[in-house]
């Protein structure tokens, strides 16, 4: 094997072991509904909510996703509130994880 083969090797077996693990949510985050609106805003269990100016949003896949790449509504999140009242992170739940208590 060569180096390149080693890495993909090593970078596979990284990959897999994130995955076993569930995912952790700070104990202060939230469970709710999410529609996406017009950015910045959002819809959480009915009521317009904001996206904070450095929000994050991590898709089912534990990877970054763009406010305007997503679709659906009455998606299944966890959320956590800045001080000023915004949405600073929102996860997308797994179907798994949506079944688990917050």
């Amino acid at each position: 094997m060569n180096r390149r083969h080693l890495l993909l090797a090593a970078l596979a077996l990284a990959a897999t072991a994130a995955y076993a693990d569930p995912r952790e949510f700070p104990p202060h985050a939230k469970r709710g509904r999410m529609t996406p609106g017009y950015f910045p805003d959002i819809v959480i269990d009915g009521k317009t909510r904001r996206l904070a100016p450095a929000a994050r949003i991590v898709n089912e896949d534990n990877l970054a996703e763009l406010p305007a790449a997503l679709r659906g509504s009455n998606i299944v999140v966890n959320y956590t509130v800045n001080a000023d009242g915004d949405i600073d992170r929102v996860w997308l739940l797994t179907a798994e994880e949506a079944r688990r208590k917050p």
